[in-house]
């Protein structure tokens, strides 16, 4: 059975950092793209961050170059996003998901992503 689980979530002020993780099970992580996606309250749920496990590729929405790092250990079978100089607008619902092959064109848009975590809530705030 596949399953992603979101951990790391917590309350941090602005300016701080959190690292997420996101273990699979069910099946390994070769050949997949992983991808971050978030949903603040009242917001549509919107891509974060995305990696394919085979080469090392990554991408990042605009907003979060530069702050956020996505990496995988392939061992552990878990992608991490680490967040730094978080913002109150960062606060959201952080999910990830998985998809076969390479990053797809639209993986902002959940494209090609067929497995889903049920998510881990970030609260910015001082």
């Amino acid at each position: 059975q596949v399953q992603l689980v979101e951990s790391g979530g917590g309350l941090v002020q602005p300016g701080g950092s959190l690292r997420l993780s996101c273990t699979v099970s069910g099946f390994t992580l070769d050949w997949h793209t992983i991808g971050w996606f978030r949903q603040a309250p009242g917001k549509e749920r919107e891509g974060v961050s995305c990696i394919s496990i085979s080469d090392g590729t990554t991408s990042y929405t605009d907003s979060v170059q530069g702050r956020f790092i996505i990496s995988r250990h392939s061992a552990k079978n878990t992608v991490y996003l680490q967040m730094s100089s978080l913002k109150s607008e960062d606060t959201a619902v952080y999910y990830c998901a998985a998809g076969l092959g390479p990053i797809p064109d639209m993986w902002a848009d959940g494209d090609g992503m067929d497995y889903w975590g049920k998510g881990t809530l970030v609260t910015v705030s001082p």
